[in-house]
């Protein structure tokens, strides 16, 4: 029987219209809309994609939004000026930089200099701080997206055995605490985990994000098992996951798809956590129903 679709459009668009409403009650009470900054630095064209998808996006729920590009060969000293006055700019709620950045720029200097207040991206060594202490803190928006659909598909954590593939910090790591706060039972595995297949096996909830086209396969997968499948690979002028979806479907009892399952909500939550860093700024109660 095949697996039932976790459906990542559906859920974004349901956390789309939840944000649209708490800007517009936003806007009511303050007189302006939760302003966000998109930060690129030179002409790549996915990252040209990315940041303009998330510009409209932000815009469609009512958001102010500014992209700001930079040259190739922006130096660490340039950057941290432009993140210090957007810091300073009461207008700006959130802010965001655009991975990868080109040298001699580095993703970590660029994490440590974004206020933690307006780290929308949940990047910021502060917010990781918060989490893993399991603190209120914006957080990374991929494992945030991935918790709202394990939550709206009614999949019962307390207990699971929840094994996350990757070790990123965007993902992997970040994904491993908000599992372990719901009390599952988490295993991080990686590329270089013995018998990686058997511990994949041992997963009621397995998320996958190695990016290694369809690395997972069936005989991975316990049966019944969700599989969360977090990956975005070009395969044969095709777009898929790290999971062989077809046999993996066949198996697990639910999966998202590649493209339509995760990657909407990292953007829907990228908005959510804008919409929360307005309200925290301006002593608001947070708007409810995003964040299951």
């Amino acid at each position: 029987m095949a697996a039932r679709v976790i459906d990542g459009r559906d859920g974004a668009r349901r956390v789309r219209e939840r944000v649209a409403e708490g800007c517009a009650a936003f806007e009511a009470r303050h007189g302006r809309r939760p302003g966000l900054v998109g930060i690129q630095v030179g002409d790549d064209p996915a990252s040209e994609i990315y940041q303009r998808n998330k510009a409209q996006q932000a815009e469609e729920v009512g958001m102010t939004v500014e992209r700001i590009k930079l040259p190739v060969g922006t130096t660490q000293a340039e950057m941290d000026a432009l993140l210090d006055r957007l810091d300073a700019d009461d207008g700006v709620d959130g802010m965001l930089v655009q991975l990868p950045v080109p040298g001699p720029l580095t993703e970590p200097a660029i994490a440590a200099r974004i206020s933690p207040a307006k780290d929308v991206d949940g990047f910021s060594p502060v917010n990781i701080g918060h989490l893993v202490r399991g603190e209120p803190c914006l957080r990374p928006c991929t494992p945030s997206g991935v918790m709202w659909l394990l939550d709206d598909a009614g999949v019962d954590l307390e207990g699971a055995n929840a094994v996350v593939v990757g070790r990123s910090v965007i993902v992997g790591k970040p994904q491993a605490f908000m599992l372990l706060e719901r009390n599952a039972t988490v295993t991080i595995a990686h590329s270089r985990t013995r018998d990686l297949p058997a511990v994949c096996r041992e997963a009621d909830v397995l998320v996958v994000a190695v990016g290694r086209a369809e690395m997972v396969k069936a005989d991975w997968v316990k049966p019944g098992a969700t599989v969360i499948d977090v990956g975005m690979n070009r395969l044969d002028d095709r777009l898929c996951g790290d999971v062989a979806y077809d046999e993996v479907s066949q198996v697990a009892g639910a999966i998202t798809p590649v493209p339509g399952g995760v990657g909407p909500m990292t953007i829907a939550f990228l908005l959510a956590n804008t919409l929360q860093s307005a309200e925290r700024r301006m002593g608001d109660e947070p708007t409810k129903g995003i964040i299951t």
